[in-house]
Formats: structure tokens, sequence, C-alpha cells
């Protein structure tokens, strides 16, 4: 087939359509392993970039330029959100994101205020716009948000959790806060993205980094309406969604049923196992172990093919990690699997 932009690539991907080439991107591709990055990062917290439209492109884009990469995934955070509805958040130094006000009550979920997007993260969409225009249609898109229960969590734990012991606490204890607290969220993270999309995204990446720990009865009923909530408004956009977890090998055909395109499978799971699963319904997303970048070319590359094999030259894989890529990750690695993905044959 012919030639095609790298943004047509991974849309077609995203659609099930032929490519020439397997697209590839990386969560977590703009950070702490690009000495562009630390660069700007010696001056200037993440929120400080963040709040910044001309640094955060500058972000977004470093990537895409060293390693040829199909897809420019916005540099954002997904707590920047909860900001404008009224929280206290820092990140501190060596121990991530800290909530000085969190939820512990009916009280604290009524008194978090309502958010447009277009006045309160306004930044990030300017950031959007600046991306879309440098990029101009050759390389794709992709904006994002924390999901629901992603983002409840730190909302009620204060921050990172091992166990998520509150969370569940609430969940269990007092549901109808729960569902108060989910309900709130859907709507911001709905009109988030929705934003994003109509500012130049491409194509929107839900993150439900921890619904892992739960079990399947728990996510149907506490988690599965609300992300299919959100997946079903946004399809009036046009965009195609992606629906990413980790440690969700067994949800991953509940997940599905939240409605997104895309699903996005971590690197504990075969990925033969999860299309099959998936009943190649929907496009895949992964799934390199993100350690795998450090291993030697010859173990890398065996790695990349085993995942490529896996897909089985079906239409609708996309290449990535099975989660982010870590810190003091080798670039030139990364620029290596790049070259890897796309010198092996297209699905036409």
């Amino acid at each position: 087939m012919e030639p095609l932009t790298s943004s047509q690539r991974f849309l077609n991907a995203c659609w099930q359509k032929p490519v020439d080439k397997t697209p590839v991107w990386f969560m977590r591709q703009a950070g702490r392993y690009m000495s562009e990055y630390r660069a700007i990062r010696a001056n200037n917290t993440l929120l400080e970039i963040c709040a910044q439209p001309e640094l955060a492109a500058e972000v977004t884009l470093q990537p895409v330029k060293r390693l040829g990469v199909d897809a420019a995934i916005l540099f954002a955070d997904i707590l920047l959100p909860l900001i404008p509805m009224g929280i206290q958040l820092e990140f501190a130094a060596g121990e991530g994101p800290v909530i000085y006000n969190p939820i512990q009550s009916s009280s604290d979920i009524a008194a978090l205020r309502e958010v447009d997007p277009y006045e309160s993260l306004s930044n990030v969409l300017e950031a959007v716009r600046i991306v879309r225009k440098e990029l101009d249609g050759k390389t794709a898109v992709i904006g994002f948000a924390g999901a629901p229960f992603t983002l409840a969590s730190y909302l009620i734990e204060g921050g990172s959790s091992r166990n998520l012991l509150k969370t569940k606490q609430m969940m269990y204890s007092n549901p109808q806060s729960w569902h108060q607290l989910m309900e709130k969220l859907v709507v911001v993270i709905t009109d988030y993205l929705a934003a994003q999309v109509a500012s130049g995204a491409q194509a929107v990446q839900l993150f439900d980094s921890w619904v892992g720990t739960l079990t399947l009865d728990d996510y149907r009923e506490f988690v599965l309406p609300y992300s299919k909530s959100i997946f079903t408004s946004l399809q009036n956009t046009g965009a195609p969604t992606i629906h990413f977890g980790t440690g969700t090998a067994l949800l991953l055909p509940l997940m599905k049923d939240a409605g997104a395109n895309v699903m996005g499978v971590d690197w504990q799971t075969p990925l033969d196992w999860a299309w099959r699963t998936l009943k190649y319904e929907v496009a895949v997303q992964g799934n390199l172990d993100p350690v795998a970048l450090f291993a030697p070319e010859a173990e890398l590359e065996r790695r990349v093919n085993l995942v490529l094999n896996r897909a089985g030259g079906r239409r609708g894989h996309i290449f990535n990690l099975g989660h982010g890529i870590l810190p003091n990750t080798p670039v030139d690695q990364v620029k290596y699997v790049v070259d890897l993905v796309h010198a092996h044959p297209g699905v036409a």
C-alpha cells in the first residue's frame, strides 16, 4: 500500500484499518529519561510546566523529534482537573502527588466545584492547539485524562496507596457517597476530554491506573457504569478512544464493555491471549515490559518481535509499552524499538 503519514498510520490502527507499518508510541515518552526534558525540568516544577502552554507543548514534541514515534501524547498530569475542583495538590520530591484536603465525607464531595475546562484548564487546551499546529497533521496528537476510579482513589487516599484501603472502605461502607463522587468526576472528565478533542486532539486515552486492584464484581458495580458513560459521550466527538489500566487481564472483557475503540494491554498479559479474550472486536495497544528497554539489543529485539508476532498480522495493533517509560531508560534503546517496529511488515 502507499506510505501513510504517522498520523494516518496511528488513526487507521485505532479503527482497525490497513496500515503500511505498525504504529508506535510510548506512555511517558516525554519525561525524565530525556536530556531535553531534564533541562526544562531543572528550572520548573511539573505543575509549572503544565501551566505554561508553550513549555508543555515543547516537552510534548521532544520525543516526536527525537524518536520518530507516530503519536504525540500531551504532556500533562492526570490530577490537573482536580485543582479547579478545589483540591490542594503538590508533587512532593520523592513522594509523588500529595493532596492536602482529601475527601473524607459526603460534605467534602458536595463541596467539589464544577469545572469549565475552557476556563480553568485553558492552559492544557492551548498546549494541545500548539502541538496540533506544529505537527501539521503529520503526527497524531493524543489527549488524555485519569479515569473516575483512579482519580477517586487519589482524592480519598490523599496520594498514592498500595492497597487503596480508604477507597475501598468508602465503596463498601458508604456506597452512596462513592456514587456521588463518581458522578461528579464523570462530568469533569467527559467535558475535559471533549474539550481536548475540540482543541485538536485526534484521539484520547483514559488512564485507569489502579483499577487492577478490584475484583470483577467490584469493577462491574462501582466502576464500569462511569467509564462507560464517558466513552459513550465521547463517541459524539468522532475521535477514537483508548482505555488503559495495569493488572487488568481478568478485567479486560468488562473494560471492553465500557466502549473504548482501543484496549491497552499491560506487559504481564500476553498480547495474543488478550486480543483473543476481547474477541478481536477492538484494537489493542501494547505491550512490551518497560524494563525490556534496559536489555541488550539482541534480547530487546527478541522481545519486540514477540509482541509483534503475537499481534498475528491483524489490523488494529498499536505498539506501546505495557506501562510508562521508566526514569533512566536509555534513549537510544527507545529509538531502537521505534526503528524495529517500523521495519516490521504492515497490515494491509
